[in-house]
C-alpha cells in the first residue's frame, strides 16, 4: 500500500538535485535555519553520541570570507546560508549529555547507559581510528538528512567537498577537536540543477555475498 506520505517523501529524494546558482535576493531567517538543523539533528548515530557540529554561515560578510576558501564556487556567497558540517574527534565525551535524558525519561535503564559509557570509553580509548572514523561516517548522516530536511521545505542545496579546510579550520578557528566534513549551501535556485542520471541499482546489488 502506498500512502500520500511515502508518495511526499519519495518525491523529495528524487528531485533533489545539486543547485549551482541560488538566488541571492532569497533569504532565511534564524529561526528557520535552526529548524532546518534541528531536523538534521535528528539523524542517527553510533551510540547516539552525535557526532556533529553545525558553523552556520549566515551574514554576507562572513560567506565572502569562505569564497576563497570554497575556490571561488559561487554557490557559497549566493546562498543564504552555508552550513560547514563538523565532525567531532571528542564525541565520547557526549555520553552523559546524549544518554542521560534518556534515563530522565525512561527510555533507557540506568543500567544499560552505564554499559553504552563504558562501552564508548573502552572503543575511542583502544582503537586509534575511531574518532575520525565515526565523525565521518556520523556526521555524513546528518548532512544528508539537512539536505533532505532542506528539500522538503521547499530549498535547495549542494554538497560541497571541494574546499581548502585547513583555511576553513584558521579563518573560521574552528577547535582542533572539530574536523570539517562538507560545505552545504541553502537556498532557493536560481537556475535548476542539471539533470543527472544514475546506474542502475540493479548493477550495485549483490545477493547474499561475493562469489
Amino acid at each position: 500500500m502506498t500512502t500520500k506520505n511515502q508518495i511526499d517523501f519519495e518525491a523529495i529524494i528524487r528531485e533533489r538535485h545539486s543547485v549551482k546558482h541560488f538566488d541571492p535576493t532569497f533569504q532565511l531567517q534564524k529561526e528557520e535555519i535552526i529548524e532546518l538543523l534541528d531536523l538534521a539533528n535528528q539523524a542517527p548515530s553510533s551510540w547516539n553520541l552525535q557526532h556533529w557540529a553545525f558553523l552556520t554561515i549566515h551574514d554576507q560578510a562572513a560567506k565572502e570570507k569562505l569564497l576563497p576558501i570554497a575556490y571561488g564556487q559561487k554557490q557559497v556567497v549566493e546562498a543564504s546560508v552555508v552550513i560547514a558540517i563538523l565532525g567531532n574527534l571528542k564525541a565520547n565525551e557526549n555520553g552523559e549529555a546524549a544518554l542521560g535524558p534518556a534515563v530522565t525519561a525512561g527510555f533507557m535503564p540506568q543500567k544499560v547507559k552505564d554499559t553504552y559509557i563504558e562501552q564508548i570509553e573502552h572503543a575511542y580509548a583502544n582503537y586509534s581510528g575511531l574518532p575520525r572514523e565515526a565523525a565521518v561516517l556520523n556526521s555524513s548522516l546528518a548532512a544528508m538528512q539537512l539536505m533532505l530536511a532542506a528539500k522538503g521545505r521547499g530549498l535547495d542545496s549542494c554538497p560541497i567537498g571541494g574546499f581548502n579546510y585547513g583555511e576553513l579550520v584558521n579563518v573560521f578557528n574552528v577547535p582542533d577537536h572539530l574536523i570539517p566534513i562538507m560545505l552545504i549551501p541553502i537556498g532557493k535556485a536560481a537556475i535548476p540543477a542539471y539533470a543527472s542520471t544514475r546506474i542502475p541499482v540493479e548493477q550495485s546489488i549483490t545477493w547474499n555475498g561475493f562469489e
